[in-house]
């Protein structure tokens, strides 16, 4: 008798599940299993069904959208469907998809990081080779205005001298006229005397 009650129960969950695996939706939507160790998964909507085994903690799973009794109809990541508690499933991450995701960022942010900070580096070294670029520059600037004041005041000094030379010129010029304009006459006059006293 309990042979035959365990045939038709058999029987009879075999033909439940197939109808639910013909009516399951295709619009699936993703969840997660809450924070435990490990979370049994029933094949029907009741702890009463038989265990089909367990999904770790923090898996990612596909929501069929059916509930009953407190239970959730799933897709574990093989494939599978099973049923599990309401209060172990969520549509937000677990903890350890969130602790995954934080340590990608920041491995994300520590690679930009060390990308800023060679940049960082690579933009001091370049001031610094500019700085000291500037400083060549302004050295050297400071020594072009020195020799161009000192090549400015050789220039006034030519200017100074050649002025003071055509001067000098000038006046023995000034001077030598005035002396030919003393001596010749009176060179003259000294031969009209003589040439005077021959006609006598």
């Amino acid at each position: 008798m309990n042979s035959i009650k365990n045939l038709l129960l058999g029987l009879s969950f075999l033909f439940s599940f197939s109808l639910i695996a013909e009516e399951a939706p295709q619009n699936l939507k993703k969840g997660y299993i809450s924070d435990q160790l490990f979370v049994y998964m029933h094949s029907g909507a009741g702890n009463n069904y038989r265990i089909l085994g367990t999904i770790n903690a923090g898996l990612e799973v596909q929501l069929t959208g059916k509930k009953e009794n407190g239970y959730s109809q799933i897709l574990d990541i093989k494939g599978r469907e099973a049923w599990v508690e309401n209060d172990f499933v969520s549509t937000k991450p677990g903890l350890r998809h969130v602790i995954a995701e934080l340590n990608g960022r920041l491995a994300s942010s520590t690679d930009n990081g060390d990308k800023v900070q060679t940049q960082l580096s690579e933009s001091v070294s370049m001031i610094e080779s500019l700085t000291s670029e500037k400083n060549s520059l302004t050295e050297r600037i400071t020594i072009l205005s020195k020799e161009l004041k000192k090549t400015k005041s050789q220039l006034i000094n030519q200017d100074a001298n050649l002025t003071k030379e055509w001067f000098f010129n000038g006046a023995i010029v000034l001077f030598a006229g005035l002396i030919l304009g003393l001596i010749i006459p009176k060179i003259g006059n000294g031969r009209r005397r003589e040439n005077m006293d021959n006609w006598k």
